[in-house]
């Protein structure tokens, strides 16, 4: 039975030119594709299926990842219906230089286990396995949008 800190992925995508918009900070495309991507790997660590989008919730850009600046996409499953997944997703902007970083965006995604042809499938129960599983967990619920509980 997976827990929560085991679905926990963090990731970083430097910001390049290719990747912005006419700002000069990350296109919003790119940093829901990086969180889609990150979000997809916590929720198959958790399903040990092959997991797809289902839906997106509060979508909330609260400030621009400058070009050159580094984001940082951190997402984890928080919990699981018979064949969903609920997963945290957040991005940060941080600045490679100093370390500082930033809330960018945050989100909820829920993904579906399916099987070989593409059908749903059940997903394992996830285990709130110490403080760091009940943390993340708890904070993730706290700030669900409430269309999600």
């Amino acid at each position: 039975m997976p827990t929560v800190s085991d679905t926990y992925i963090e990731n970083r995508q430097r910001v390049q030119p290719t990747h912005t918009n006419n700002y000069e900070s990350a296109h919003g495309g790119n940093v829901v594709k990086w969180m889609d991507e990150i979000g997809a790997m916590s929720a198959m660590r958790a399903a040990g299926e092959t997991c797809v989008t289902a839906k997106i919730n509060g979508l909330d850009f609260k400030r621009p990842v400058p070009q050159g600046d580094t984001c940082i996409v951190e997402s984890y499953v928080y919990a699981v219906g018979r064949t969903s997944l609920r997963t945290r997703i957040r991005a940060f902007r941080e600045s490679p230089r100093t370390g500082e970083r930033e809330l960018t965006t945050e989100s909820y995604f829920v993904f579906v286990a399916v099987d070989a042809d593409g059908n749903p499938t059940p997903v394992p129960e996830l285990e709130i396995a110490g403080d760091r599983c009940r943390e993340l967990r708890d904070e993730a619920l706290a700030a669900e949008p409430d269309e999600d509980r």
